[in-house]
């Protein structure tokens, strides 16, 4: 069984994802320091009870997640869920690893460009977004009812659509999770519809005064995908064992 050590992964991980160029609502890293030396992991969405219960059922070394712990804002007091979930990894000894916004916006393995793979998006080349708004077409989909349609039947859940089924969605805007509030630069940039994970009440209503399209398609459904890319890159380039748990999630 091949192994690597913490200090190895996390650098290489700091590196590839590039995340001194981002100023997060969280640190990106290591976050709960466990075990020296990794020899397998569980990867998923959100550090929560149920995946680290997993982890801790396969003998894991370490969780690899897109959102982990102590958010700009919270309560830092350790009480309650957040005292047994933390309880739970210091007495197994696992490594937490969590990646926000350098995991959305990474040009290969990130959220934006896995979604964009998954429901067979084109981008259009990056230019200043900081690779959080992405731009480009569906082929084969010209109005927003064909866009819904493939949205759904990739994703496995229906979306929330706002607009009408014949809207023309020449170019679209995307960004993975709750980038509801990103409808306006979607807007600015010409895009005639944005997929994004959640929606908020004033989401509607610009969305409706602009004549856009918007979708809705799930935070968890729009970021099930980075983290799965990430952990394949560490299985090749180290040749341990990534496994992803997919612990769904309605919203």
């Amino acid at each position: 069984m091949k192994t690597v050590s913490i200090h190895t992964l996390v650098q290489w991980l700091q590196t590839t994802l590039n995340t001194a160029a981002f100023n997060d609502y969280c640190p990106n890293g290591l976050q709960v320091e466990g075990k020296t030396v990794i020899s397998n992991i569980i990867a998923g969405v959100t550090a929560s009870q149920a995946l680290i219960e997993v982890a801790v059922q396969r003998q894991a070394s370490a969780l690899l997640v897109h959102h982990g712990w102590f958010w700009k804002g919270e309560d830092p007091r350790v009480l309650g869920t957040k005292k047994r979930r933390l309880a739970a990894l210091l007495a197994h000894d696992l490594n937490l690893l969590a990646f926000h916004l350098p995991l959305d916006a990474h040009p290969v393995l990130g959220n934006n460009a896995q979604l964009a793979r998954v429901l067979g998006l084109v981008a259009e080349p990056a230019k200043d977004s900081n690779g959080l708004l992405w731009l480009g077409s569906m082929p084969g989909a010209s109005t927003l009812a064909e866009l819904a349609s493939q949205v759904h039947q990739r994703l496995k859940r229906a979306p929330l659509v706002i607009g009408s089924d014949e809207l023309a969605v020449q170019r679209i805007a995307w960004c993975t999770g709750a980038a509801q509030n990103m409808l306006g630069q979607a807007i600015d940039a010409g895009a005639q519809v944005f997929i994004t994970g959640e929606v908020s009440e004033p989401t509607v209503h610009l969305a409706r005064e602009a004549g856009v399209g918007f979708i809705s398609a799930g935070h968890h459904a729009t970021e099930r995908y980075g983290v799965q890319a990430l952990g394949q890159a560490i299985e090749k380039e180290f040749g341990i064992k990534v496994d992803f748990v997919d612990i769904d999630n309605p919203v």
